[in-house]
């Protein structure tokens, strides 16, 4: 019989998969505190977008549809689905 001798760049998947299970809980709290973040940060910024709008002169309905086409951007589920 031979044995299998293991070189140092053997890939073992089940011991990779190991060593970053730990880190998973840490990194998915960092991701939905930056999610959280960013989403609050653009509603701040379409507030100020809309603010100006108005006090340029344009009227309220033009300056809520010019609002949401610039808050479309920061819609989180765009950005997941154009990931699949």
């Amino acid at each position: 019989m031979k044995e299998e001798t293991k070189t140092e760049g053997d890939f073992r998947p089940i011991k990779l998969f190991g060593m970053l299970l730990p880190s998973i809980p840490g990194l998915t709290i960092r991701l939905a505190t930056n999610l959280l973040r960013f989403k609050k940060d653009a509603q701040k910024a379409g507030k100020t977008f809309k603010k100006e709008l108005r006090k340029q002169g344009i009227d309220k309905e033009t300056a809520n549809e010019l609002t949401e086409v610039y808050l479309q951007s920061s819609h989180i589920r765009q950005y997941i689905q154009g990931l699949r």
